[in-house]
Protein backbone atom coordinates (compact mmCIF):
# COMPACT_ATOMS: atom_id res chain seq x y z
CA UNK A 1 0.00 0.00 0.00
CA UNK A 2 1.01 3.60 -0.52
CA UNK A 3 0.01 5.95 2.29
CA UNK A 4 -0.88 9.55 1.45
CA UNK A 5 -0.75 12.07 4.31
CA UNK A 6 -1.19 15.84 4.55
CA UNK A 7 0.81 17.38 7.39
CA UNK A 8 1.97 20.67 8.82
CA UNK A 9 5.59 21.45 9.77
CA UNK A 10 5.23 19.48 13.01
CA UNK A 11 3.52 16.47 11.46
CA UNK A 12 0.06 17.68 12.51
CA UNK A 13 -2.88 16.11 10.73
CA UNK A 14 -6.03 16.86 12.75
CA UNK A 15 -7.23 19.36 15.31
CA UNK A 16 -10.44 18.77 17.25
CA UNK A 17 -11.29 15.81 14.95
CA UNK A 18 -11.08 17.96 11.82
CA UNK A 19 -8.40 18.11 9.14
CA UNK A 20 -6.11 21.07 9.64
CA UNK A 21 -6.41 22.24 6.08
CA UNK A 22 -7.16 21.18 2.53
CA UNK A 23 -6.18 22.39 -0.90
CA UNK A 24 -7.73 21.71 -4.29
CA UNK A 25 -4.30 21.49 -5.98
CA UNK A 26 -3.39 18.65 -3.61
CA UNK A 27 -6.67 16.93 -4.51
CA UNK A 28 -5.84 17.33 -8.21
CA UNK A 29 -2.40 15.82 -7.67
CA UNK A 30 -3.87 12.87 -5.77
CA UNK A 31 -6.43 12.26 -8.52
CA UNK A 32 -3.69 12.43 -11.19
CA UNK A 33 -1.67 9.81 -9.28
CA UNK A 34 -4.79 7.66 -8.94
CA UNK A 35 -5.53 7.56 -12.67
CA UNK A 36 -5.84 3.87 -13.53
CA UNK A 37 -5.06 2.79 -9.95
CA UNK A 38 -7.01 1.96 -6.82
CA UNK A 39 -7.49 4.92 -4.46
CA UNK A 40 -8.81 4.02 -1.02
CA UNK A 41 -10.17 6.30 1.68
CA UNK A 42 -12.81 6.43 4.39
CA UNK A 43 -16.08 8.42 4.24
CA UNK A 44 -14.48 11.33 6.12
CA UNK A 45 -11.92 11.84 3.34
CA UNK A 46 -14.49 11.26 0.58
CA UNK A 47 -16.29 14.46 1.57
CA UNK A 48 -13.22 16.42 0.50
CA UNK A 49 -13.70 15.45 -3.16
CA UNK A 50 -16.66 17.13 -4.91
CA UNK A 51 -16.34 14.90 -8.00
CA UNK A 52 -19.38 12.65 -8.37
CA UNK A 53 -17.42 10.02 -10.27
CA UNK A 54 -14.46 9.82 -7.91
CA UNK A 55 -12.48 6.67 -8.75
CA UNK A 56 -12.17 5.60 -5.12
CA UNK A 57 -13.02 2.72 -2.86
CA UNK A 58 -14.65 4.24 0.22
CA UNK A 59 -14.74 2.03 3.32
CA UNK A 60 -14.25 2.54 7.04
CA UNK A 61 -11.69 -0.28 7.11
CA UNK A 62 -9.90 0.75 3.90
CA UNK A 63 -6.42 0.33 5.40
CA UNK A 64 -7.10 -3.26 6.43
CA UNK A 65 -8.30 -4.05 2.90
CA UNK A 66 -5.53 -2.24 0.97
CA UNK A 67 -3.28 -4.33 -1.23
CA UNK A 68 0.15 -3.78 -2.75
CA UNK A 69 0.43 -0.61 -4.83
CA UNK A 70 -2.96 0.75 -3.78
CA UNK A 71 -3.12 4.42 -2.79
CA UNK A 72 -4.59 5.15 0.66
CA UNK A 73 -5.48 8.68 1.73
CA UNK A 74 -5.10 8.78 5.52
CA UNK A 75 -6.41 11.88 7.27
CA UNK A 76 -7.97 10.94 10.58
CA UNK A 77 -5.85 8.17 12.06
CA UNK A 78 -2.17 7.70 12.86
CA UNK A 79 -0.29 5.99 10.02
CA UNK A 80 2.22 4.24 12.30
CA UNK A 81 0.40 0.90 12.60
CA UNK A 82 0.29 0.63 8.80
CA UNK A 83 3.93 1.46 8.06
CA UNK A 84 5.10 -2.18 8.14
CA UNK A 85 2.73 -2.92 5.21
CA UNK A 86 3.45 0.30 3.33
CA UNK A 87 5.72 0.36 0.30
CA UNK A 88 5.74 4.15 0.05
CA UNK A 89 4.58 7.17 2.00
CA UNK A 90 3.61 10.36 0.20
CA UNK A 91 3.59 13.49 2.36
CA UNK A 92 2.00 16.74 1.30
CA UNK A 93 3.43 19.43 3.54
CA UNK A 94 1.48 22.64 4.14
CA UNK A 95 4.70 24.46 5.13
CA UNK A 96 2.89 26.04 8.06
CA UNK A 97 2.21 25.22 11.69
CA UNK A 98 -1.37 24.65 12.74
CA UNK A 99 -2.83 23.54 16.07
CA UNK A 100 -2.90 19.74 16.11
CA UNK A 101 -4.02 16.96 18.41
CA UNK A 102 -3.20 14.13 15.96
CA UNK A 103 0.27 13.96 14.48
CA UNK A 104 1.74 11.66 11.86
CA UNK A 105 4.37 9.42 13.35
CA UNK A 106 6.44 9.60 10.19
CA UNK A 107 9.24 9.32 9.32
CA UNK A 108 10.01 6.74 11.98
CA UNK A 109 13.42 6.93 13.63
CA UNK A 110 14.45 3.48 12.37
CA UNK A 111 15.96 4.82 9.16
CA UNK A 112 14.24 2.25 6.97
CA UNK A 113 12.70 5.02 4.82
CA UNK A 114 14.50 7.24 2.33
CA UNK A 115 13.34 10.36 0.53
CA UNK A 116 13.01 9.35 -3.14
CA UNK A 117 11.38 12.50 -4.53
CA UNK A 118 10.67 16.04 -3.41
CA UNK A 119 8.98 18.81 -5.35
CA UNK A 120 7.15 22.01 -4.61
CA UNK A 121 4.10 23.34 -6.37
CA UNK A 122 1.75 26.27 -5.85
CA UNK A 123 -1.40 25.44 -3.98
CA UNK A 124 -4.73 27.21 -4.07
CA UNK A 125 -5.03 27.98 -0.36
CA UNK A 126 -1.30 27.64 0.36
CA UNK A 127 1.42 29.55 -1.47
CA UNK A 128 3.68 26.52 -1.64
CA UNK A 129 3.00 22.85 -1.04
CA UNK A 130 5.84 20.35 -0.78
CA UNK A 131 5.30 16.79 -1.94
CA UNK A 132 7.71 14.23 -0.55
CA UNK A 133 7.75 10.58 -1.62
CA UNK A 134 9.43 8.13 0.75
CA UNK A 135 10.36 4.54 -0.13
CA UNK A 136 11.58 1.73 2.07
CA UNK A 137 15.34 1.18 1.89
Amino acid sequence: MILILCVDDRGGMLFNRRRQSQDREVRRDILAMAAGRVLRMNPYSRRQFPERELPAVVEEDFLQRAGPGELCLVEDQPPGPWLPRAEQVILYRWNRVYPADLRADFPPPTGEWRLAECREFPGHSHKTITKEVYCKC
